[in-house]
């Protein structure tokens, strides 16, 4: 059984990398990749790919473009302590599932 792991990172957090090439910098997750684990961070781990012009791109040549950074090399920043942290889980009284800061309690959904 290939059970998935837990992402408890979404679309639009801000994240800090904690390891390889681009350690210590944050950026905004721009895709995630559950069954592959790994997420897409933006202006980060940037790689050149070499293509011809196609019906898509129009010009060829070499395009820059972000590579996939493992789910394990990144930590969700807080908004409130402005620090990378782990991530807890609480059920509110509504019903609502979200996500907490385990550094300030602070909650870290802005929905």
């Amino acid at each position: 059984m290939n059970q998935l792991a837990k992402i408890r990172i979404k679309k639009n957090d801000i994240v800090k990398v904690m390891a390889g090439r681009e350690n210590g910098k944050r950026g905004k997750i721009l895709m995630v990749f559950p069954k592959e684990q790994s997420v897409i961070v933006e202006k980060l781990n940037i790689i050149k790919r070499h293509t011809r012009p196609s019906q898509q791109v129009k010009q060829g040549g070499i395009i820059e473009k972000e590579a996939k950074i493992h789910i394990s090399n990144v930590m969700l920043v807080c908004n409130k302590c402005d620090k990378a942290t782990r991530i807890a889980t609480k059920v509110l009284e509504n019903g609502k599932k979200v996500r907490i800061c385990k550094k300030c309690g602070e909650v870290l959904d802005r929905d």
